[in-house]
């Protein structure tokens, strides 16, 4: 299954794994870690994650404050967005229509 992510995503990615390695070395890496097993676990079992809008689900981060969300179809996995869970939900659904 293919992975791709929307450049939003990707983007709060990177300012995310930023943000921890400045507060502490080797915390950016954890950051990371923690995303790509949200997304092996979203690859695993891409429709059997909790449906949070529509068709899209979502898949808690281990340790910090982040929510993979995602858009699965039979041969695709659509990474919209590395949520903040203080973020303000209508960031992501603003993706939907673009």
């Amino acid at each position: 299954m293919l992975v791709v992510l929307r450049p939003e995503a990707e983007q709060e990615l990177l300012e995310a794994r930023d943000w921890y390695e400045a507060k502490a070395p080797g915390l950016g890496f954890e950051f990371a870690r923690a995303a790509d097993a949200a997304v092996a676990s979203a690859l695993r079992n891409p429709f059997g994650h909790l449906r949070i809008e529509a068709e899209f689900r979502r898949v808690l981060f281990r340790k910090f404050p982040y929510t993979l969300i995602y858009l699965p179809s039979p041969d695709e996995l659509l990474v919209v967005s590395f949520f903040h869970h203080h973020r303000e939900p209508a960031v992501w659904l603003e993706r939907l229509n673009s």
